[in-house]
């Protein structure tokens, strides 16, 4: 056989598809046929063979006529030129007897994406919308959505949208949702398809001849429905009542979620439908797709957040296979935290407790976490497990423990004295940051009830010089003072080795600032330090389970079946906002740039000045209007993508604030103004480069600064997606207008020194 990607592959099957042999036997001819569309699939190019396949679906055979068909779509978009040949070949196809056959040929022109097709395909959708044959109307109805992408900026033909809502009663149910879809395609600029009382009620009647996926689709599209009067309203929901219980998932949520939505006024029908949607929502929670089960999970989550009881009787159905996905461990266990009652709570904490040792460690550390939230109402139950862990002395069982009774030492004083009992000799199992800190916080908040917290600091402020983490050596400065003023003699001489250290030898300057902080707080005298650092050491009105207020269950009807469970509301709306693009630009290190050095005292100074200044612009003249908003954030990547895709809408020339304008003096003084700095190039770097984006009346404008060293102004490239003049001016003038700002402040300050 000739190698896979030669000349003489091609070559060979050309022969084989012109031999008259060949193609009076069928079987030999659809199996050349086979092999041109396994070398397809396979990467190598069958265009030259583009005649002979059209020549090929001049067969009564159905199978070849697929194949063929397959080969021309698949080729349609590469060779436009070539595919013009098949246009007739598809057209006569298109009035054949056999049905089969007509609805094939149309429903594969209309796959052919190449330029000018409209003008062949209208007459047969057309056609087609009044064929005979349901197999024909049902590829028509898609044809016109089709269509309708293929010319997005075509005016809408009327004619068509009334043929669509006629057939909306066409016998085929598969027809009917088909409209539906199509309609919502076409009218999309016009909000969608419209969904009267006539049709309403047409579709409810019809829904027990739909399959289950036909009748999830008819379901969302009744929720633009509202009765008119509350006998209406019932008769929908008893001609719905059969629904809830079906076995498909899909449609058990379609359905709750239109009672939901019709039953908005009656809290009595939402309870009610919950009430019979909790069964299949707890089949969908042990189905045989983990995506389904994870999906259902979240909108069991949803509907505990107003019915905390409603799955309590069933709160083994979370409990956690060892099969399952960690994602779908950790949404069970977050439930089973919300499930806790004084009947279950010893079942689910020796649960839990069997998850802490997991081979997993954020398994394992999750599991921790849940028994710490309820021990904020369990607690001498929870502390006695939480002990215990602290014996396997494993590294992240360890750190999650320590963390644990952190949080309940604040939310419970009452387990203080527990606690302060418990982790003495926890320092040597901890190696991450987050435990460090926790264990560190305990020791400085209370170090009075702990004999060695001092020498346990101690060992700390030693290792400070191979410690890597920040926020620890920040927790340890003020825990070491903390533990000062309530055990001076034994943390005087290392509380100054600490600030010592901290002040003349580190790095960080967030560190350096707590230190020199600390240390003139100290020098204010021992009451002003009890008085700044001696504040509650608990607060039990946070985060207690019990006495939770349960929200109603309107502040989310609207979010179940969707995706906002999954992604949480805030998520799922800036993921679905329509500002112009998705939520997504060229990261910092692409742009060169980087976290300026912090300066003195007084640059810092002169920053904080300038960009109080910048936050009150001029006001503007007349004709401008100033209207830049907040909206979501780009990420780098979508911004890189949007730059690379639009073309420059203007480029304009204004003036550097001056030489010493710090780069982080710049970004806080445009996210005043809602102009968001995506990167900077460092204070000295040539050319200096920043990337800022904004949204105005709809529009996301990109703009590119570019100060090089010859240049003694910037220069400023802005892009818009959409274009819209009245967006690209107010962008300019306000950061026209941050600039002049900058630049005043700067000589002011100069001038002032």
């Amino acid at each position: 056989m000739p190698y896979l990607g030669s000349e003489e592959t091609v070559k060979e099957l050309k022969r084989a598809l012109s031999n008259p042999n060949v193609q009076s036997d069928r079987l030999r001819y659809r199996n050349v046929i086979l092999r041109v569309i396994r070398f397809m699939t396979q990467g190598l190019d069958m265009a030259p063979l583009f005649m002979e396949m059209v020549k090929a679906s001049a067969t009564v055979d159905i199978v070849q006529k697929k194949l063929v068909y397959l080969f021309m779509c698949s080729y349609a978009t590469l060779k436009p030129d070539l595919a013009l040949l098949a246009i007739n070949t598809l057209l006569k196809d298109c009035a054949d007897p056999n049905p089969m056959v007509r609805g094939l040929a149309l429903r594969n022109m209309c796959n052919l994406r190449m330029p000018g097709i409209s003008e062949y395909i209208q007459q047969p959708i057309l056609s087609g919308l009044r064929d005979k044959a349901s197999y024909v109307r049902r590829a028509a109805v898609l044809g016109c959505a089709k269509m309708q992408n293929l010319q997005p900026d075509a005016e809408i033909d009327g004619a068509v949208v009334n043929e669509l809502y006629g057939l909306l009663r066409d016998q085929d149910p598969v027809v009917m949702v088909n409209c539906l879809r199509a309609l919502e395609e076409i009218l999309k600029k016009e909000g969608g398809v419209v969904i009267n009382k006539p049709i309403a009620h047409h579709l409810l009647n019809r829904m027990k001849d739909l399959d289950v996926w036909g009748q999830s689709e008819v379901l969302t599209f009744l929720l633009r429905y509202r009765p008119r009067c509350h006998s209406e309203l019932f008769d929908i929901l008893n001609l719905l009542d059969n629904f809830l219980g079906s076995s498909h998932s899909g449609v058990v949520a379609a359905t709750t979620r239109l009672f939901l939505s019709l039953g908005a006024a009656l809290p009595a029908v939402q309870s009610g439908a919950l009430e019979r949607a909790r069964g299949p929502l707890l089949a969908a929670c042990t189905a045989q797709s983990r995506e389904l089960r994870f999906v259902a999970l979240c909108h069991v989550q949803q509907v505990l957040r107003s019915l905390p009881g409603h799955f309590g009787a069933h709160y083994k159905k979370f409990f956690c296979s060892y099969s399952e996905p960690n994602y779908i461990k950790f949404r069970k266990m977050e439930i089973l935290v919300e499930l806790v009652n004084d009947e279950n709570v010893g079942t689910v904490l020796e649960e839990l407790r069997g998850y802490c040792t997991d081979v997993s460690p954020e398994l394992a550390q999750a599991a921790i976490f849940a028994i710490g939230r309820i021990g904020q109402t369990y607690s001498e139950k929870c502390l006695s497990i939480l002990t215990g862990l602290l014996e396997l002395k494993q590294e992240q069982i360890t750190s999650a423990v320590v963390q644990t009774f952190r949080d309940l030492v604040w939310l419970c004083p009452q387990c203080s004295e527990s606690v302060c009992a418990s982790i003495a000799g926890c320092e040597e199992h901890i190696q991450d940051s987050e435990g460090k800190q926790a264990l560190v916080w305990l020791l400085g908040v209370h170090g009075e009830q702990i004999p060695g917290a001092p020498y346990v600091l101690e060992e700390f402020i030693d290792a400070l010089k191979t410690e890597q983490s920040p926020a620890v050596k920040l927790e340890l400065l003020t825990a070491t003072v903390r533990l000062f003023l309530s055990r001076p003699a034994e943390t005087q001489d290392m509380l100054g080795r600490l600030l010592a250290f901290c002040i003349e030898e580190e790095c960080d300057m967030s560190v350096r600032d707590r230190a020199l902080f600390c240390y003139r707080l100290l020098q204010c005298g021992v009451e002003e330090a009890h008085r700044v650092l001696g504040g509650p050491k608990s607060d039990p009105s946070l985060g207690v389970i019990a006495g939770r207020p349960e929200e109603p269950i309107n502040s989310w009807a609207g979010d179940f079946n969707t995706l906002a469970p999954v992604y949480s509301r805030e998520d799922w709306a800036a993921l679905t906002a329509t500002t112009g693009g998705s939520p997504s630009l060229i990261p910092q290190a692409t742009a060169g740039a980087a976290q300026a050095d912090p300066g003195s005292a007084e640059e810092a100074e002169a920053a904080s000045s300038a960009a109080a200044a910048a936050a009150a612009p001029s006001p503007p003249g007349p004709g401008e209007e100033l209207c830049l908003l907040s909206g979501p954030p780009l990420s780098p990547e979508l911004f890189e993508r949007h730059w690379l895709a639009l073309e420059p809408s203007r480029r304009v020339s204004l003036g550097w604030p001056g030489g010493d304008c710090l780069p982080e003096t710049l970004q806080a003084a445009l996210q005043l103004v809602n102009i968001q700095a995506l990167a900077l190039s460092r204070p000295h770097a040539r050319p200096w480069k920043a990337y800022l984006y904004a949204h105005s009346l709809g529009t996301v404008v990109l703009a590119e600064l570019l100060r090089d060293t010859d240049a003694g102004g910037l220069q400023v490239t802005v892009k818009q997606d959409p274009e819209r003049e009245e967006a690209l001016s107010s962008f300019l003038t306000v950061l026209k207008t941050v600039m002049q700002t900058l630049g005043n402040s700067s000589s002011s300050l100069s001038s002032h020194d």
